[in-house]
């Protein structure tokens, strides 16, 4: 599959509306310093030197962004020193700038008289107002990431949790099915051991990992299914339908698994005969689709297709099963990403995971 990135767009349009701002405050700032001291020359000049000075004091403030001395000083401290750097900076580089653009003597960047003093004192009052917008964008961002942090160490947390509910049940019934084998059919003991050795490696690898790979994934569903079919022999049948371009691509670990858990123990386990479960993962345009399909009771009466919760006593653990992956989804990926349900014709549900690229 062919990736486009999908924030070129975004990042232009960033860049666009950034420089229509920058010019619009230019212009502005230029016809008011033209109608406060019109002796310093042309509305054209004046903006050339405008524009040039605020050029050279963002860069300023921008590189001095990258330092990490700077960094870790406290924010007052912090972006008192950044002015106390950049305006003089911004003031006298800008001036210099502008006047090898317009071929005007270089010993005109300090000049004298009144007009000159409310030029000084127009770009101190815009320097400072810049730096008190740079201040808060920078605040509002930090506390925007330590909230997004906030939120993902949350929903990790619901994932062990998750975890801690989910392996002790398919853990205990593989066992007691482990019991009956050994001594009624040793190489299906045989295999189930060496599917569960599979599947326990997977789930610790996903325990410790912040993203693997939907081979992972799918390999991880492989083995959990092996074992489910040995406990349920010919009632559970399953396919699992990985294209090869899309199997090193990156999703957070264990998104399926509560999918095809819920799928099992609330459609197959308690219907009547035989069932299916399909796992297919395809691409769609801005991202992939994995979709999971089973044959088995269907959403109960209470729950609405595409709601994500689950059912009372044992359909609570599934149920927030499900909510997980929601929440994991909307912290990774926000409205980008979607879990649906679906109810299947004639029997079953669909859940239907979208992750952009």
């Amino acid at each position: 599959m062919i990736r486009v990135d999908s924030s070129l767009p975004a990042r232009w349009l960033g860049a666009a509306r950034l420089t229509a701002g920058a010019f619009l405050l230019c212009a502005i700032a230029t016809g008011l310093l033209f109608w406060a001291a019109p002796a310093l020359g042309t509305p054209a000049r004046l903006f050339v030197f405008v524009g040039c000075v605020g050029m050279v004091f963002i860069a300023c403030i921008a590189l001095l962004g990258r330092s990490g001395r700077l960094r870790r000083m406290q924010a007052l401290p912090r972006w008192l020193l950044t002015g106390a750097i950049a305006i003089p900076t911004g003031y006298f580089g800008g001036h210099l700038v502008a006047l090898l653009i317009l071929g005007e003597p270089i010993g005109r960047v300090v000049g004298h008289g009144n007009d000159y003093m409310v030029a000084f004192a127009f770009g101190l009052v815009l320097a400072v107002f810049a730096l008190y917008v740079a201040a808060t964008r920078d605040q509002l961002a930090k506390e925007a990431i330590a909230r997004s942090d906030a939120q993902r160490l949350a929903t990790e947390s619901e994932l062990r949790l998750l975890r801690a509910q989910l392996e002790p049940h398919m853990l205990f019934n593989t066992l007691a099915n482990l019991r009956s084998l050994v001594s009624e059919d040793p190489p299906q003991a045989e295999r189930m051991i060496d599917q569960l050795i599979v599947y326990l490696r997977s789930t610790h690898a996903a325990s410790r990992d912040e993203v693997t790979t939907l081979q992972s994934e799918f390999a991880q569903l492989r083995a959990y299914l092996d074992i489910m079919s040995l406990r349920m022999g010919p009632r559970l049948a399953y396919r699992l339908d990985l294209p090869a371009e899309l199997a090193r691509i990156a999703v957070p670990p264990m998104l399926l698994q509560p999918l095809v858990e819920n799928a099992i123990r609330h459609g197959l386990e308690p219907k009547l005969g035989a069932g299916r479960i399909d796992v297919l993962a395809r691409a769609i345009e801005g991202g992939i689709e994995v979709s999971v399909d089973d044959s088995g009771l269907g959403l109960p009466p209470h729950q609405p297709a595409s709601s994500g919760e689950g059912g009372d006593d044992a359909g609570e653990v599934c149920g927030s099963g499900l909510k997980n992956v929601r929440d994991r989804l909307q912290t990774l990926y926000g409205v980008r990403a979607s879990l649906s349900l679906q109810a299947r014709s004639p029997c079953g549900v669909r859940a239907v995971v979208r992750i952009p690229s």
